[in-house]
């Protein structure tokens, strides 16, 4: 078993970390690297806590920050090739124990988390802080876009902007408008299937929560 640096890194022979707090395991060296600290920088300049030799990287790319039993990473905007966590780009996002973190095109996984079912509520409670600040008008956007889904177990398309416009007698261009403004707030990149990778992030952070059993009723905010 190796024994951590200054840096808080330790790798061994067997695969296994050698730490006890969560940790950070760079794909390409092997390297991992403590989260001790409530907040550790990641980034391809100097100064930064977990340097990554890769030119897709920015200097100062994003940051892994501890809150309680929970990490999360916060992806600092500074470069065109963002944050990624599992595939899905991020602005903000609470990670669970194995999730894969990609900062450009380098990869790291994230491990040392352990499930806490006490802690359930107060992840919502944090992921709703990651949101960006809405209007009233936008989140009922996002209730309407997100309806179809929120009523099946199985996943369906979310709303249209016509069936979105038809719900808040609203007109279709002014749907269009919000939904620029919403895309470019949640961080989701131009590409196929836009409106359905919206509908998933807000859904994930708790932006919008699923109906209960049986009731049919969309409740809007304010």
């Amino acid at each position: 078993m190796g024994s951590p640096d200054q840096k808080g890194i330790c790798t061994a022979s067997d695969g296994s970390t050698g730490v006890d707090t969560p940790y950070l395991r760079v794909e390409d060296t092997g390297q991992v690297f403590e989260l001790a600290a409530e907040v550790t920088t990641v980034g391809r300049g100097q100064g930064v806590d977990i340097a990554l030799d890769d030119q897709s990287v920015s200097r100062l790319h994003a940051e892994l920050i501890r809150r309680g039993p929970h990490v999360y990473v916060a992806d600092l905007g500074l470069s065109a090739n963002g944050t990624r966590v599992n595939g899905r780009p991020v602005g903000r996002r609470i990670l669970a124990d194995g999730d894969v973190l990609s900062f450009g095109a380098a990869r790291a996984r994230v491990g040392g988390l352990a499930p806490s079912e006490a802690a359930a509520e107060e992840t919502v409670e944090l992921r709703r802080v990651a949101a960006p600040d809405l209007t009233r008008r936008e989140v009922e956007v996002l209730q309407a876009l997100c309806r179809p889904a929120l009523r099946h177990e199985a996943f369906v398309a979310p709303a249209t902007a016509k069936d979105i416009a038809d719900e808040l007698v609203v007109t279709e261009a002014a749907v269009k408008q919000h939904l620029l403004r919403l895309y470019q707030k949640f961080r989701i990149p131009e590409g196929v299937n836009r409106r359905g990778r919206l509908a998933n992030e807000v859904i994930a952070l708790g932006v919008v929560r699923p109906l209960p059993t049986g009731d049919e009723a969309v409740r809007r905010a304010g």
